[in-house]
């Protein structure tokens, strides 16, 4: 579509899975962008890789979910376990069947999403793409922001109709605002680690979460570079040691061997640790800066449910930015997004992920068996077991807030 060339650019801050949707969707109503990333190419991030349903149903029509199938793998059970790897409950997705046409979760590394992202944005032309440039402040007026950065190149100024704020946790975008970034930090750090050893074959599902006091997890496969793919835990550690500690061939050899006893030692090909927080920002709109993402919103990894609300963001967003820009609609829409995503992140996405990690980490032994039971209960029962998957796949929570006015 041709750039309409009157209209200064909407200016996207960072090129992570959420930014290059957002150049990708507007490109495609053809509005002229301007991509903005810190880093000199695409950021290799080992931790988000599990889609649900309405994600990729949302990245369908621009080509990204048939591309994802080509390497992904379709996860269609996913389980609660307990120590030492006992099955508690196991979810059929395929229950989604009838409302979706991807009955499953679909697993590939974040880092293999953004080169398909990245071909279509350029495939798709228009585009102005700059690596190497930092955000490093802005200012915004009546009818548009002014956005400057610094890198290798140098100093540059960029001008914009608007400025969409997708630069991670650590947002320059959201620091810019008058906001709060509403929310805590978890005391523990978690420690991610990736291992090529099959435990499909003791019978664990490629999406696990397992429960103990002490040393939870969660479990999924990813396929890295082909068969036979890798196995990715993460659980979590003492913050008060090193990563040296943490990551010792010593620490991480027990974690795995308290999973799983083998004979052996597990061949370990990745292995780094990461702060988890849970936060929200009190609003994804100020004038002409919009937030979208880590940027507005932040969640521990029980649920698969961050990488997945980036991407919701980012639809909703340019959805409601493009009627906008084409005159069919003034900028309350604008307000609607913030209200819609803010409700979605907020009574979804936190609620969630806080309540999974709460119950797969309760130390009292009593409350952790009535919890359990309760998921064995849901689990056997196929009406409570549809209820369930269609929330904790996101549809249920998508549906309530786009309902929203």
């Amino acid at each position: 579509m041709p750039i309409m060339a009157e209209r200064k650019p909407v200016v996207i801050a960072g090129a992570g899975p959420t930014g290059l949707m957002c150049a990708l969707a507007l490109r495609q109503q053809g509005i002229p962008v301007v991509l903005l990333e810190a880093e000199e190419t695409l950021t290799h991030d080992l931790r988000a890789g599990s889609f649900h349903p309405p994600t990729l149903e949302m990245m369908a029509p621009y080509g990204i979910t048939e591309k994802m199938h080509e390497t992904g793998i379709k996860v269609r059970h996913w389980q609660i376990r307990n120590r030492p790897g006992d099955l508690v409950a196991e979810f059929d997705l395929n229950l989604l069947a009838d409302v979706t046409l991807y009955p499953y979760r679909l697993h590939l590394e974040q880092h293999r999403l953004t080169p398909i992202q990245l071909d279509l944005l350029r495939q798709e032309g228009g585009a102005e793409i700059h690596f190497g440039h930092a955000v490093t402040g802005y200012t915004q007026s009546d009818d548009g922001v002014t956005v400057t950065t610094s890198g290798p190149s140098g100093d540059r100024r960029f001008e914009g109709s608007w400025l969409i704020g997708a630069d991670g946790g650590r947002s320059v975008v959201r620091k810019g605002l008058a906001i709060d970034f509403e929310g805590f930090t978890w005391p523990e750090l978690f420690v991610v680690v990736s291992t090529p050893y099959d435990f499909g074959q003791h019978g664990f599902a490629f999406n696990c979460y397992i429960a103990d006091p002490v040393e939870w997890g969660a479990l999924f496969k990813v396929p890295d570079a082909g068969p036979p793919g890798l196995w990715r835990l993460a659980y979590p550690v003492n913050p008060e040691e090193s990563d040296e500690v943490l990551l010792s061939p010593e620490r991480v050899e027990a974690a795995l061997q308290n999973l799983m006893p083998k004979q052996g030692a597990y061949d370990i090909l990745y292995k780094s640790t990461y702060r988890v927080h849970q936060r929200v920002a009190s609003s994804f709109r100020v004038g002409r800066v919009l937030l979208a993402g880590d940027a507005a919103h932040l969640n521990n990894p029980l649920g698969g449910f961050g990488l997945n609300s980036g991407i919701h963001d980012a639809i909703n967003l340019c959805d409601k930015l493009s009627a906008h820009w084409h005159g069919d609609g003034g900028e309350d829409l604008l307000d609607l997004y913030s209200r819609q995503r803010r409700f979605a992140t907020i009574e979804q996405v936190q609620s969630m992920s806080i309540r999974n990690k709460r119950m797969m980490e309760e130390r009292d032994p009593a409350i952790q068996r009535q919890h359990l039971e309760e998921m064995v209960a849901v689990a056997s029962d196929p009406e409570k077991a549809r209820a369930h998957v269609l929330n904790t796949s996101m549809i249920l929570g998508l549906q309530r807030a786009n309902e929203m006015i």
